[in-house]
């Protein structure tokens, strides 16, 4: 598998993480203040997802650059 197809799996996989981060932190605020360390889970697969989106936005424009 190329790098870049491993990035775009990735992404995927990451994507799926964040969204269950977000439902679980959802969740749990309804039976009253959850946990910070719930508060906080989704921040590193957002993260995740903004360097891997961010590299998928620049493939593009660099593959135009090394022509």
């Amino acid at each position: 598998m190329t790098f870049n197809k491993a990035i775009r799996q990735a992404h995927r996989w990451i994507s799926i993480i964040f969204t269950l981060t977000v439902a679980a932190n959802f969740a749990t605020m309804a039976f009253g203040q959850p946990p910070a360390w719930i508060v906080y889970s989704p921040l590193l697969p957002l993260f995740l997802l903004l360097f891997s989106g961010l590299y998928m936005f620049a493939l593009p424009y660099l593959a135009k650059r090394s022509d």
